[in-house]
């Protein structure tokens, strides 16, 4: 049994979330800083080892006309430095609106830590991930 992790990889900040066991469920973990970026990877790849984690999922924002733009190669590029783990991708367009909604409806103040809509972006790639390998 396995868990799968999800990234939501900013220029400032990375959202982690994890599933459970049975694949179902999409739990917030946590948010590290972006820089400095050997030591963010570390400390996935940290995260990753002690959750028995098998695939990590990274949020990558599509642009609404479907092509990749800065943002999106840069999280494809950071991504590649997960070495050791199976690399996939969920099209983040989007999250971090429905993200901040979300808090909004659990009464979660967000406005002095902005890392609370990097790891509910993360619950939110990695649930559409999920609900997509559920069928």
């Amino acid at each position: 049994m396995y868990k799968v992790m999800a990234l939501d990889i900013g220029t400032k900040r990375i959202g982690i979330a994890l599933s459970d066991y049975l694949l179902m469920l999409a739990n917030g973990h946590s948010y590290i800083s972006r820089e400095p970026e050997d030591k963010a990877v570390e400390k996935i790849l940290e995260i990753a080892k002690s959750n028995n984690v098998k695939k990590i999922v990274v949020g990558v924002p599509v642009n609404m006309d479907n092509s990749k733009g800065f943002q999106a190669e840069d999280c494809i590029n950071f991504s590649k430095k997960l070495n050791g783990y199976e690399i996939l991708y969920e099209d983040e367009r989007l999250t971090s609106d429905l993200a901040e909604e979300n808090l909004r409806e659990k009464k979660i103040d967000f406005r002095k830590d902005k890392g609370l809509v990097d790891i509910e972006s993360a619950c939110i790639i990695l649930e559409q991930y999920l609900a997509k390998e559920s069928k």
